[in-house]
C-alpha cells in the first residue's frame, strides 16, 4: 500500500525510501500482547526492526483505526518510584487511547532522576521491574531519555506521547514536552488526585517513629534503620507498653463478652423461670380455682356422703294396715313423756289403760 514519509516540518521524521522499495516492505512490528502470564519484554531485548517506512499519524486517524497493517506505538514515560494505582490508570488511558496501540513505557535511570529530581526509594532495577509487571505495558525501555529527541522517536517508530497536560517543568525547560505537542503528537491523560509517590514519601517521613518502632519489632537492626542507641531504647520501650496496652484491651473485650454472656443466660433463665411459674399458677388455679376440678370433686363426693348417711324416705301413699293417717302406731312400752304422772295411783291408772287397748285391738 502506498505510504507517506513522516513531516519534514516536524523534524522528527525519517528519510523518504524510493517508492519501489517502500511497496515491497511490509510492517513487521511488534504486535500488542495477548496473554499476560509473563512479564512485558525489555525494548533492547526485541528492538523493532521493521524497515518499513513509519508513515505519519494524525490523532482523528489513529482513533479510527488506521493503519491497518500495524498497531499505533504510543510512548508514555516517568520515574514511576514506589509504583502505585496513579501510575497505573495513566498507563490504561495511554493504552487505551486507540483501538490498536501498543504500548511503550520509558523508564529513567537513577543518574538521570537523582540529577534533575531527587533521589528515589526504589532503584532502578526495581522500578524497571515494577513496570515489566503492569498489565497495560507492552514493553519497557530502560535508561529513557530525560528530553525526547528526534532520533530517539525514530528509533523506537513512536507515534503518540502520552503524558498529562501540565506543564512538566525541568532541566532548564518550561515544559520539556512542549516540541512533542508543537509536532502534533502529545495526547494528554488524566491524573489521579489523591495518590502520588510524594504523598507517600510524605506519609511515611510524617509517621517515621511509628514505621521505625514496626521494623524494629519485626527483627531490623538499629543500624540498619540508622537510628541511634537512646532511640532505639525508647521505640523498644514503647513497643512493651503497645503490647501491655493490647493485652489490656484483648482482656476487656473477653471481659465485656463474657459479661455479655452471663446476662444473655440470665435473661433466657428469667424468661424460663417466668413461663414455668405462669403454668404452674395456672394449672393451680384450674385445680383449686373457683371453678376448678378440686371444687367440682368435693362437691361430688360430698353429695354422696349424704346420701349414704340419710337414706331416702318410704313415699305417702304406701298401706296403712287400715289406720287412720292422724295417728301412728306406738309400741306399748313407749311412755308419753309429755304429761308424766303425778302419782303411783296415777301411773297405775295408765297402765291399765294400756291394757285394755291392747285387748281391744286383739
Amino acid at each position: 500500500m502506498p505510504v507517506r514519509a513522516a513531516g519534514a516540518e516536524s523534524g522528527i521524521g525519517i528519510p523518504k525510501l524510493p517508492s519501489e522499495t517502500m511497496e515491497e516492505l511490509e510492517h513487521t512490528c511488534p504486535q500488542p500482547r495477548l496473554t499476560l502470564t509473563a512479564p512485558a519484554p525489555f525494548a533492547d531485548e526485541i528492538s523493532c526492526q521493521c524497515q518499513a517506512p513509519h508513515e505519519k499519524l494524525t490523532i482523528a486517524q489513529a482513533r479510527l483505526g488506521t493503519p491497518v497493517d500495524r498497531p499505533v506505538r504510543v510512548y508514555a514515560d516517568g520515574i514511576f518510584d514506589l509504583f502505585h494505582a496513579g501510575h497505573a490508570r495513566a498507563l490504561m488511558q495511554a493504552k487505551t487511547l486507540f483501538p490498536n496501540s501498543y504500548l511503550l513505557v520509558g523508564v529513567c535511570s537513577d543518574d538521570l532522576t537523582h540529577k534533575f529530581k531527587g533521589f528515589t526509594v526504589m532503584n532502578e532495577s526495581e522500578r524497571y521491574e515494577a513496570l515489566r509487571h503492569c498489565r497495560y505495558v507492552d514493553e519497557v525501555i530502560r535508561d529513557a531519555p530525560w528530553t525526547l529527541t528526534p532520533e530517539f522517536l525514530e528509533k523506537h517508530k513512536i507515534d503518540f506521547v502520552a503524558h498529562d497536560d501540565i506543564p512538566y517543568s525541568s532541566a532548564g525547560s518550561d515544559d520539556v514536552y512542549k516540541h512533542i505537542k508543537e509536532a502534533g503528537m502529545f495526547v494528554p491523560t488524566q491524573r489521579t488526585e489523591g495518590i502520588s509517590t510524594s504523598d507517600i514519601i510524605t506519609r511515611i517521613v510524617r509517621d517515621y517513629d511509628v514505621y521505625a518502632r514496626r521494623n524494629l519489632q519485626r527483627g531490623y537492626t538499629a543500624k540498619e534503620l540508622n537510628v541511634s542507641f537512646i532511640s532505639e531504647k525508647k521505640y523498644r520501650f514503647q513497643n512493651q507498653v503497645d503490647k501491655m496496652k493490647e493485652k489490656v484491651k484483648n482482656v476487656e473485650e473477653k471481659s465485656k463478652e463474657f459479661v455479655y454472656k452471663v446476662e444473655e443466660k440470665s435473661h433466657d433463665l428469667i424468661q424460663k423461670w417466668e413461663e414455668k411459674s405462669r403454668e404452674f399458677i395456672g394449672n393451680f388455679l384450674e385445680l383449686f380455682g373457683p371453678d376448678g376440678a378440686w371444687k367440682q370433686m368435693f362437691q361430688e363426693r360430698s353429695g354422696r356422703m349424704l346420701q349414704a348417711f340419710s337414706p331416702r324416705q318410704s313415699p305417702n301413699s304406701s298401706p296403712t294396715r287400715g289406720r287412720s293417717p292422724s295417728r301412728s302406731p306406738s309400741p306399748p312400752w313407749v311412755i308419753n313423756k309429755t304429761s308424766p304422772p303425778s302419782s303411783p295411783k296415777a301411773a297405775s291408772a295408765s297402765l291399765s289403760s294400756m291394757s285394755e287397748g291392747d285387748e281391744d285391738e286383739k
